[in-house]
């Protein structure tokens, strides 16, 4: 019998929903899944965002990293000191209570993640930051959600550049300082948590790619939605293949344990 190599398992963080109304669901975006199986070559396994069904204990030991996925509902501002608005949202504390303790146990322990959109916004509360809940309502912000209308390929469209940090992770990643990607978020970093490391801007600002400083593993974050066209992007590409090595070598080093 021929052995099989395996290959890194990836937990995609999912979201919680609604198929016609009536069914609940945990789902994930299949173009999520495909740069993960694709270009990081990784297993991707959907994770129920549900503490009553799940602990992160053992999602430590099931998965080599963890992609923290977008997604409609924010983050509760109770988990950065601020009162609930209408501006805020809507909400998935489940999701909540999985992914944030998720994210400081990684951390800890060096285990990779990748932060997308609200992943990003994820990370940064983990660490003990804040949000704005809408950036476009501040002065001098564009409006960087989704537009409301078109088609995927229209939704999904490069809209604005990202500065780099000279010489930062993400430059020498990429092999430039600017690039230009995606943009589809409401919400954005108010106050960067402890060992965030902002390296990465939009035009008007707002911060778009961050990393945990000192952190023994993988924690780049962004806050476009490079998990679009991620095999043929050339930004999205490097992220996802970076990202696939790190759980490649969390994977070996956990076998030889």
């Amino acid at each position: 019998m021929t052995a099989v190599s395996r290959r890194p398992v990836v937990g995609i963080i999912g979201n919680t929903g609604v198929i016609g109304d009536t069914y609940p669901v945990h789902a994930g975006g299949q173009m999520t899944s495909e740069a993960v199986a694709g270009v990081a070559g990784c297993v991707p396994v959907i994770i129920p965002s549900d503490p009553r069904l799940v602990q992160v204990p053992e999602l430590l030991a099931l998965c080599d990293g963890f992609l923290l996925t977008g997604g409609r509902p924010n983050v509760h501002p109770s988990e950065y000191g601020e009162a609930e608005t209408p501006a805020h949202g809507a909400f998935d504390r489940g999701r909540d209570a999985i992914t944030l303790p998720l994210i400081r146990a990684c951390v800890e322990r060096g285990q990779p993640f990748f932060g997308i959109c609200r992943g990003f916004q994820e990370v940064n509360v983990a660490m003990g930051g804040s949000l704005h809940p809408e950036i476009r309502d501040l002065p001098g912000r564009m409006n960087h959600r989704m537009p409301p209308d078109g088609s995927l390929e229209e939704k999904f469209a490069l809209r604005h550049p990202v500065r780099f940090t000279p010489g930062g992770r993400f430059a020498r990643l990429m092999g430039a300082e600017e690039v230009v990607t995606n943009s589809l978020h409401g919400q954005g970093i108010n106050r960067p948590g402890a060992r965030i490391v902002i390296e990465g801007w939009a035009p008007d600002g707002t911060p778009e790619a961050i990393l945990v400083q000192d952190a023994p593993g993988f924690t780049l974050s962004v806050q476009w939605h490079p998990e679009w066209n991620a095999a043929g992007d050339p930004v999205s590409r490097p992220l996802f293949e970076a990202f696939g090595a790190a759980c490649r070598h969390w994977g070996g080093a956990a076998c030889r344990d």
